[in-house]
């Protein structure tokens, strides 16, 4: 059998097993797994002591375009995402203008072609003006479903109230990732702050109680709408009891966590000011260890960045006008390889949350799995390479990330993006090649 591609001696990952062999690649599509010893290729690589595993689907990135691209664009953001060996990313709607209609999410996928170096998708925001017509936005070409933001956003995307959010939840049937903070809360909280403000009070003003709130409003509204909802980036212990029991009682609910919450902690404003700050706020170690057991019990189903560039220059305002967020795309997979050698979690676990999860909960076509006859989106990482995260490796157009200086185990050192070298031996190559994320779910009504 030929093929035009074959990795050889792999250690590949799937989110049951690893087990050694080859993998064979014809066109953009996996064409066999296993020992191949009687294919030949018209290229091959020798990939003995490499570990091979899917694409990582990030489900949460934010790039900015349009309107605010100095800080990210599409090109860079996918850019920094394939060299993390992200292969698709999902991004979302608090742009400028918001992503709230058809024409506005034509836009996007129009901006996208022949730019992106990963295939790309785009929510649709849920807003007061858009309610009714949410059903039908979330089946159109080109987007995951509809994003809800319960804290304060960009524009009029905001669901603060119980009947507009209710509302919501009853136009369509998609699972809804949901930003899950109380706002009502956060603004009166904002009476609090200090005569001297600094970051550390970040998380004191939009405190753990905000997020509580907010994810308990969620899950009953969510019951009586009858409406998958999946919580993005867990900040609280107090949520984690929330949604164990939710989801021990059958209720269809999903979570998210991000490497940022599983690794950093509020000790670092000291030294981190701002450039530590966003929402929802990273917490006390408390809260970052109940998250961490939360995580290795396996109450969370996908691990996603929330990759949310600002520029130094924004970041360095003064508290609070400082943005809030940080990039995260390209380091998601590293931290979380680190992880994986420091033993927190197997390698499999992490397949899992980032390739596996992603695909089934959104209903993706031919992503996400080892399998013959789904797309090559392949990464393959040196699971013993040390080294430090420097900003001349940073793709992001903002040029900086919280990890830069800290020295990780297990590196990315190809990534193929249906089935050609995106990035070989850590170097960008070829030319932006992505494509619009296909998707397969089906309507209820």
């Amino acid at each position: 059998m030929k093929a035009d591609l074959v990795l050889r001696s792999a250690k590949l990952v799937t989110g049951r097993s690893v087990f050694k062999g080859d993998l064979a690649i014809q066109g953009e599509r996996i064409a066999a797994i296993g020992d191949l010893s009687a294919w030949s290729g018209q290229e091959e690589l020798n990939c003995e002591g490499l570990h091979l595993m899917p694409g990582v689907i990030d489900t949460q990135v934010h790039f900015r375009e349009p309107g605010l691209e100095h800080k990210e664009d599409l090109e860079s953001g996918t850019r920094a995402a394939i060299m993390g060996g992200v292969t698709s990313v999902f991004e979302m709607p608090n742009t400028d203008p918001t992503t709230t209609s058809a024409d506005r999410l034509k836009d996007k996928m129009e901006r996208a072609k022949g730019r992106t170096w990963c295939d790309t998708s785009f929510f649709v925001g849920a807003s007061p003006e858009n309610v009714d017509s949410l059903a039908d936005l979330e089946m159109l070409p080109g987007t995951p479903g509809i994003k809800i933001f319960m804290g304060s956003s960009t524009g009029s995307l905001l669901v603060e109230d119980d009947e507009l959010l209710l509302k919501v939840l009853q136009n369509g049937s998609r699972p809804c990732p949901v930003h899950s903070e109380d706002e009502p809360r956060n603004r009166d909280r904002k009476s609090l702050i200090s005569s001297k403000p600094h970051a550390r009070e970040h998380p004191y003003l939009r405190d753990a109680e905000s997020a509580r709130l907010s994810t308990e409003r969620l899950l009953r509204l969510s019951v009586e709408a009858k409406r998958p909802v999946h919580v993005l980036h867990i900040s609280t212990q107090e949520e984690l009891p929330l949604l164990a029991a939710a989801k021990a009682a059958g209720m269809p609910v999903t979570c998210e966590v991000t490497p940022q919450h599983l690794t950093l902690n509020a000790d670092l404003y000291e030294s981190m000011g701002s450039l530590l700050q966003m929402n929802p706020p990273i917490r006390s170690e408390e809260h970052r260890a109940a998250i961490f057991e939360a995580f290795q019990g396996g109450l969370f189903d996908v691990i996603g960045s929330d990759h949310a560039p600002h520029t130094l220059e924004e970041k360095g305002r003064p508290y609070p006008q400082s943005p809030s967020g940080m990039p995260g795309v390209q380091t998601l997979l590293p931290i979380m390889l680190d992880w994986v050698n420091k033993g927190a979690l197997d390698i499999s676990t992490l397949v899992r949350m980032t390739s596996e999860n992603p695909s089934r909960l959104y209903g993706l076509r031919d992503k996400g799995w080892l399998t013959p006859g789904g797309h090559a989106d392949l990464v393959l990482v040196d699971m013993e390479a040390e080294w430090e995260v420097t900003s001349d490796w940073l793709q992001s157009k903002c040029g900086w990330s919280p990890y830069t200086g800290r020295h990780l185990k297990g590196r990315v050192e190809h990534v193929l993006l249906r089935g050609s070298f995106a990035v070989r031996e850590r170097g960008l190559t070829g030319s932006p090649s992505g494509k619009p994320v296909r998707f397969s779910w089906k309507p209820s009504r």
